[in-house]
């Protein structure tokens, strides 16, 4: 798999929060040859099953992403927006926009207040519209909008929009290829509208009924410039195992079992513990009976602005991770 190539396929496509068929039919194509049977349900969870006779094994990557939503037009043309899942209103302004159909533009403010006050409600989409007119031919009430910008190395890292978290989505596809054979019954979720509440794990996690639920995600880096240290996770330094974040405290022995795993071979690993955000693990461990839940993340810089950051190596422990714990003799107790 080539894995910048991949990456920008996946960023590239539409998927903010409630608008994730284009980013689920790429996936699935990519999916494909390496499970049984793929399905969705009716949230819209893509669904990859590889068969077996062991414990029910649940990863789940959501391929949802943040964006902004029409909300009004004016009479000049502007396009008024309100926040589909976490945007900063500071960190995005002109940033280049585009809707699902094509039309681009550019976020701009309609307010004269500081930088730091904005809110979303507060922000503007440029479509290049003379009037209200014009501008409805473009884009209608209701209609969402992602960043519009490139995915770029850095050295050994990444910058792009949307890896949190089509990255996690990366992972999930690079483990798919590397495993063997094992006898665990294997669910690769790509779960949608993480971003505005988790809500599609939950579904997925209630049908599917596993003994394990693992999320892989992005997560902060307190390597960040300003970092208060909410986040513990450094670039560079491996898979980032969850401990907790507000979602979710991990199951100590699930902890342990995938730290002990990563040093059996050899795969760089840290130590998570976010002290804000959630992720997929939190309903999946909430869901019937109770799951032993935890998350595999990549660090991340800059999160939910249009130039997020990660490093490659970290990309590759997290899949080495994902597929060892995919391999691993379970039972349905740890």
């Amino acid at each position: 798999m080539d894995i910048l190539k991949t990456l920008e396929g996946l960023v590239s496509a539409f998927g903010p929060s409630g608008c994730e068929h284009e980013i689920s039919q790429v996936i699935e194509g990519l999916a494909k040859p390496y499970v049984d049977e793929i399905t969705r349900d009716v949230m819209g969870n893509l669904i990859c099953h590889k068969k077996g006779s062991g414990p029910r094994v649940m990863f789940s990557a959501h391929m949802d992403s943040i964006g902004l939503v029409a909300t009004h037009i004016d009479e000049k043309g502007f396009v008024h927006v309100g926040q589909v899942g976490g945007v900063s209103a500071g960190e995005v302004l002109y940033t280049p926009v585009r809707f699902q159909n094509g039309a681009k533009g550019l976020i701009c403010e309609g307010s004269d207040k500081e930088q730091g006050k904005l809110k979303a409600s507060d922000l503007l989409i440029d479509v290049g519209a003379s009037n209200e007119e014009e501008a409805k031919k473009l884009v209608r009430v209701g209609d969402t909008a992602v960043y519009d910008t490139p995915t770029r190395t850095a050295g050994d890292r990444v910058i792009s929009p949307y890896l949190d978290d089509r990255i996690a989505c990366l992972v999930l596809l690079m483990a798919m290829e590397w495993l063997e054979k094992t006898d665990n019954d294997l669910y690769f979720v790509f779960s949608v509208q993480e971003e505005v509440g988790t809500r599609g794990a939950k579904t997925a996690a209630w049908a599917i009924d596993p003994d394990y639920g693992i999320a892989v995600d992005v997560t902060g880096a307190d390597d960040e410039p300003g970092s208060e240290h909410e986040a513990s996770s450094l670039c560079g330094k491996g898979a980032a195992v969850k401990v907790m974040d507000r979602s979710v405290i991990c199951q100590p022995q699930l902890v342990e079992k995938l730290m002990g795993l990563a040093a059996e071979q050899g795969i760089p690993a840290q130590r998570d513990v976010l002290q804000m955000g959630g992720t997929d693990a939190g309903p999946m461990q909430g869901t019937r009976g109770g799951v032993y839940a935890g998350g595999i993340s990549i660090p991340c810089r800059y999160t939910h602005t249009p130039t997020e950051l990660v490093d490659l190596g970290d990309v590759e422990a997290c899949a080495k991770l994902v597929a060892a714990f995919a391999m691993e003799e379970l039972t349905d107790k740890l």
